[in-house]
């Protein structure tokens, strides 16, 4: 018995020597992008081994007889981040998002909102992003049960660090229902009624082992909001349990409340005024503009039923989004890029997301700075910048690679992908 044992002992070991071998791989990369330092490195490989980057070297340091995955016609980039989603949550165009949200909690399971929202995590892996902020509108905390089922490998999808229900003033962000169905919102957001209660409201989340907090400093288009004072607690709260909080702000008071309450990202934004900007730039406060191209709007736009001769807005909107982006990266605001983009266009949801490089570039910024939002600034301020959004020792084995010159022709570039690989795992390779 004891010899068998030992037999059966050097077959396990045996197999398992030959399954980390098969799980070492040299990565040749003709161009990588060094993340933390914004720039371009030329013939560079990444040693990878299981899901973790052993090292960056040169082509000399890979070993005879290695296996190479051989990416030297393209552009490596670490996995990208879209740093605002909800995977959960989809409308149509056309629809309310009130009664939207009403009907999607009265007559759709979570059983079968999570399966959809499955599906929609794994097309964000097909375009190269690997890691998603998932903030909110997931029912309750069926972001948290998504995330856990990628993570034990049930199914496909990207890294996902889950907010669980957005903590809000009365009402949420669901208008016109009555008193007595009220109780229906809680099923979609944490009303928070109070300081004392704001604080529970964080414990609960933290019980439920979120990544992250989001509230809502405003609750546009109902007039409810939260008091400074209950912001305030939210964070110190979250602070004590090492949680990133970020607000959702439409207002410009609103954000200028958030950031007083010690706030450490403001999602949206799109009224910022100068002087918001520059709080914001010398607390530290990065924001996560959710910018779409013009070819999303004139899309959406038809989608949603306006006539072709009142699309004006669109050119104004537009406008004003690209001098708030500018005000604020001239004011030195962090950007981090984030899409928010939930209603269905016709493709695939991580298509979808993809506008928001379009939208930026746009906008006016360069490619590189584009880029190191989607990594790098991201994922620092996730406090995971030696993890994810970055190539380099100790990190995740998070990886894509594109085609094209990402500076000179950015938008067909970035839309390219032709290797994704998450946690050392390739799901997605186009043959040489």
């Amino acid at each position: 018995m004891h010899k068998l044992f030992a037999v059966l002992l050097l077959v396990i070991c045996s197999l398992a020597s030959v399954c980390a071998q098969q799980n070492e791989v040299y990565i040749k990369a003709g161009l990588l992008y060094d993340s933390e330092q914004n720039i371009l490195l030329k013939n560079k490989v990444i040693h990878v081994k299981g899901n973790t980057i052993v090292s960056i070297g040169t082509y000399n340091t890979i070993p005879n007889n290695a296996e190479i995955i051989d990416l030297t016609a393209y552009t490596v980039l670490p996995g990208l981040i879209d740093a605002h989603t909800h995977v959960l949550f989809s409308q149509d165009a056309s629809d309310d998002f009130s009664e939207h949200s009403i009907h999607s909690l009265t007559m759709e399971s979570d059983a079968i909102r999570t399966l959809r929202g499955s599906k929609r995590a794994k097309s964000y892996l097909d375009v190269g992003i690997t890691t998603v902020k998932d903030l909110g509108n997931s029912g309750l905390f069926l972001d948290v049960a998504l995330r856990d089922a990628i993570n034990e490998g049930t199914i496909d999808g990207p890294r996902i660090f889950a907010s669980g229900p957005i903590m809000a003033a009365t009402g949420g962000q669901v208008y016109g229902v009555s008193p007595k169905h009220q109780d229906l919102i809680d099923l979609e957001y944490r009303i928070i009624n109070g300081v004392e209660d704001a604080k529970i409201a964080v414990r609960e989340h933290v019980n439920q082992k979120v990544d992250l907090i989001k509230f809502c400093a405003d609750n546009i288009p109902n007039n409810t909001h939260l008091s400074i004072a209950e912001m305030k607690a939210i964070v110190e709260t979250a602070n004590g349990y090492d949680l990133t909080v970020v607000a959702h702000s439409i207002t410009n008071q609103s954000a200028w409340n958030a950031i007083q309450a010690g706030v450490h990202g403001i999602e949206h934004g799109f009224n910022l005024a100068d002087s918001t900007l520059t709080l914001m730039a010398n607390k530290k406060v990065f924001l996560v503009p959710t910018e779409n191209s013009k070819a999303y709007m004139q899309t959406y736009s038809k989608l949603a039923g306006y006539d072709d001769d009142d699309l004006g807005w669109i050119d104004n909107y537009l406008d004003r989004m690209k001098t708030r982006l500018a005000r604020a990266i001239e004011k030195g605001v962090t950007i981090v890029a984030g899409s928010d983009n939930y209603t269905d266009m016709g493709g695939t949801r991580g298509e979808s997301s993809k506008d928001m490089f379009r939208a930026y570039f746009e906008a006016g910024m360069k490619p590189l700075d584009i880029l190191q939002s989607a990594t790098y600034s991201s994922a620092l301020n996730l406090n995971k910048q030696n993890e994810i959004g970055v190539l380099k020792s100790g990190a995740k084995a998070d990886i894509i690679a594109v085609k094209g010159n990402i500076t000179n022709d950015f938008i067909n570039t970035i839309e390219d992908v032709v290797f994704v690989m998450k946690d050392g795992d390739v799901y997605f390779r186009i043959q040489n």
